[in-house]
């Protein structure tokens, strides 16, 4: 597994998200999910040529290497392309009629995805996901799971991922996790989660 590669510097989302934090997060700790996961992939012949998001649909939850390197690396390869530059703002087209069919309007599912990144307890992620009825539902998971696993309470195939650990915020928000959450609205990729609506 690569990295997937960044379309944007470091600095182009500030100053909603620092350089600093970018690049600690994507070149250390991001890094080192893909590192860990490939030495797993490499010792286990089941897993060769097997796409991660297989991976994390049938592997045995209590591997606990293999779910949170496998997690971690599909979590933030999600969480680096919903993000981008001069972004942000309302969606528009198909996302945009199916958040106001499923939520009421965008103004109540965005404040249902705050709420659940801010409270999920220590690390993990908030997302926005399609469940099997191709419905749009909020979820929260704890460190490195996410909703393609199967202990998933929301189970669906994510479309929007919210990093919450605190090595995602901690350098410019210190314990602000509320304020770094609601900045996230500056510089969502729209474009990015209609593709991943279109897939899903």
């Amino acid at each position: 597994f690569e990295l997937t590669k960044l379309n944007y510097g470091y600095d182009a989302l500030a100053p909603s998200i620092d350089a600093m934090t970018m690049e600690m997060h994507y070149s250390k700790h991001y890094l080192t999910y893909t590192n860990n996961l490939n030495k797993l992939v490499a010792a286990d012949a089941n897993l060769t040529d097997v796409a991660i998001e297989d991976i994390l649909k049938k592997m045995d939850i209590n591997n606990s290497d293999l779910r949170n390197n496998a997690g971690g690396y599909y979590n933030h390869s999600l969480f680096w392309e919903g993000m981008a530059p001069k972004a942000g703002g309302e969606p528009k087209d198909t996302i945009a009629s199916l958040i106001t069919r499923d939520f009421g309007s965008f103004d109540v599912f965005k404040n249902q995805f705050m709420d659940a990144a801010e409270k999920q307890f220590g690390s993990g992620w908030a997302w926005l996901v399609v469940d099997k009825s191709g419905k749009l539902q909020i979820t929260s998971t704890p460190n490195q799971d996410n909703p393609l696993m199967d202990i998933a309470e929301c189970p669906g195939t994510p479309i929007l991922g919210l990093d919450v650990w605190e090595h995602a915020y901690y350098l410019k928000y210190q314990n602000r996790r509320p304020e770094y959450v609601s900045n996230f609205w500056n510089v969502v990729n729209w474009d990015e989660v209609a593709r991943r609506l279109q897939t899903a």
